[in-house]
């Protein structure tokens, strides 16, 4: 299994746990996007908390699998599609506790959530581009301004823990042993109060939200599908997989 669910307290801890680097294949995802939901109508939870174990937080999807098989790009972008979704419009808040590297996938995860903890060994990286691949640019722009999205979508430059911090997407940064007690702290101070009134003051807050995230995605994702049509897209992973420069 790629990740473990427990219960606590109205407190539910989804955990990565797939070595070595937490990327996820189109399966995968369907079971993570499966089980946020069943958290949403869990009448036991009160706030949901995602972290995870390993080197890095979250390094996206499974390029080995899209490098064998193309056409899995549709089910891993359903996948991916449903994941964020169930944590931007779950009825609970959803708090992630972010450590090492935070890539694809973990961005769109990061950026749908309600709130960001950070390890201060943290760094967020968009490397779609390189891997022939579009994705994460509606998630990240919800994290940080417009011309830092492009910067790191255009170069595929990192930034740390403290930029994060410095730009308002980072609620706290803390050394990696404080992170999972520095979630779990705003957590139980969540889960104390009425879950009605939080569950309304969530959907309050989302349907204000500028634009539709879930809409601005898909749209980024019919470019994914774009690419997968041109010969650098596949080149571009062959050279992932075989560790080698791609030749564009």
């Amino acid at each position: 299994m790629a990740f473990t669910t427990s219960i606590e307290n109205g407190i539910a801890e989804l955990v990565f746990d797939k070595p070595p680097v937490n990327a996820f294949n189109s399966s995968e995802w369907a079971a993570i996007a499966a089980e946020l939901n069943a958290l949403g109508a869990n009448q036991r939870v009160r706030v949901i908390v995602i972290r995870a174990e390993g080197r890095g937080f979250c390094a996206g999807v499974d390029i080995k699998e899209l490098a064998a098989d193309s056409t899995k790009i549709v089910a891993v972008n359903k996948g991916n599609y449903d994941t964020f979704k169930e944590i931007h419009r779950n009825p609970k808040p959803v708090i992630v506790a972010l450590h090492g590297f935070v890539l694809g996938g973990g961005i769109g995860i990061s950026g749908a959530a309600d709130i960001i903890v950070a390890s201060d060994c943290t760094r967020f990286g968009v490397p779609e581009v390189d891997r022939g691949a579009m994705g994460g640019g509606a998630h990240l722009q919800r994290m940080f301004p417009v011309q830092k999205v492009r910067t790191m979508y255009y170069t595929g430059e990192f930034i740390d823990a403290a930029e994060a911090y410095r730009l308002g997407a980072v609620e706290r940064v803390v050394p990696r042993e404080e992170l999972r007690d520095a979630a779990l702290e705003i957590a139980r101070k969540i889960a104390e109060k009425s879950s009605p009134m939080i569950q309304l003051a969530k959907e309050a807050l989302t349907g204000v939200e500028v634009g539709n995230l879930e809409d601005q995605y898909r749209w980024e994702q019919g470019f994914t599908l774009q690419a997968y049509t041109e010969g650098d897209s596949q080149e571009a992973r062959d050279a992932f997989v075989e560790k080698r420069q791609a030749e564009f």
